[in-house]
């Protein structure tokens, strides 16, 4: 019976483990091998300043946004942290491709290892000065449910804001194609940070630079760019059904509309003739 008890713990246990970062990945690069961001970024603006006043009015459209139940569903999606599945699966649609272990094992293995190289960065600004959060300064609470896991803890810089435009700086370089839509996901993932009351904005853009110098630093790894080409490729070899389908449609699209003499020969649009668009026909 003890057997099977902690048979069943063992499962539970792998069941919650699930899509979590794993713990044995070997980082690009050691932490002190990496650019000192206390050493890089500048002081946080102090609440007495003049620069904080931003950081107030944004604390107030973060607000205002919680009145929007599909955005403020989409910041309290925004704020998983531990499964990466889930994390990842935020930019399924700009990416334009599910991203897990099992479908993408190269560009799960690219994303494990560069966030296990970055997420690091943040921490020694974010102990030495120990900013206080929005909500513990307005004594609010947050629509994410996460005030007992951050108080206490700094927010500057912001670790999901750096993390989220990490992901977004790594999927543009897979599928520059998507960079538009992928960086547009980010910015708005680095946003919901202000809207549930976790970061102040200033927080949140410092990260945006913060994860632009990880995402420099790991150019320099060999090991990183030989897996960048491999979840290149397989980013393309996943998704060539959708490329000439899309190529297709646009073949279809630029043939919709052709102009036609009376003998019926094609000629250019400024020649008077019959115009067949979408399968019906003008005269011109």
């Amino acid at each position: 019976m003890r057997k099977t008890s902690l048979m069943v713990v063992s499962i539970v246990i792998a069941a919650m483990s699930a899509g979590a970062q794993s713990t044995d990945v070997q980082p690009y690069f050691t932490l002190d091998q990496l650019p000192k961001l206390i050493n890089i970024m500048p002081e946080p603006p102090a609440f007495d300043s003049p620069e904080f006043a931003a950081d107030a009015v944004r604390y107030n459209w973060g607000k205002e946004q919680r009145q929007d139940p599909v955005r403020v569903a989409q910041a309290i999606a925004d704020a998983e942290w531990d499964d990466h599945t889930k994390l990842y699966g935020l930019w399924k649609e700009a990416f334009g491709l599910e991203i897990s272990a099992e479908n993408t094992p190269e560009i799960w293995t690219l994303l494990e290892t560069s966030l296990a190289t970055t997420d690091p960065m943040r921490k020694e600004t974010k102990a030495h000065y120990k900013r206080q959060r929005p909500f513990e300064r307005y004594d609010d609470s947050m629509p994410s449910g996460e005030e007992e896991e951050l108080r206490g803890e700094g927010s500057y810089p912001s670790g999901h804001s750096l993390r989220g435009w990490g992901i977004s700086l790594l999927l543009a370089q897979i599928a520059p194609q998507r960079a538009d839509q992928v960086f547009k996901r980010g910015w708005d993932y680095c946003n919901s940070r202000v809207i549930v009351g976790a970061h102040w904005q200033s927080d949140v853009d410092n990260s945006r630079t913060a994860a632009s110098i990880g995402f420099c630093a790991l150019q320099g790894s060999e090991a990183f760019i030989a897996q960048m080409k491999k979840a290149q490729n397989e980013y393309k070899e996943k998704t060539q059904g959708q490329s000439s389908i899309s190529a297709v449609n646009a073949s279809n699209s630029t043939q919709a509309s052709q102009y036609y003499n009376l003998m019926g020969q094609t000629v250019s649009n400024d020649h008077h003739g019959i115009l067949i668009e979408k399968g019906k026909k003008s005269i011109k």
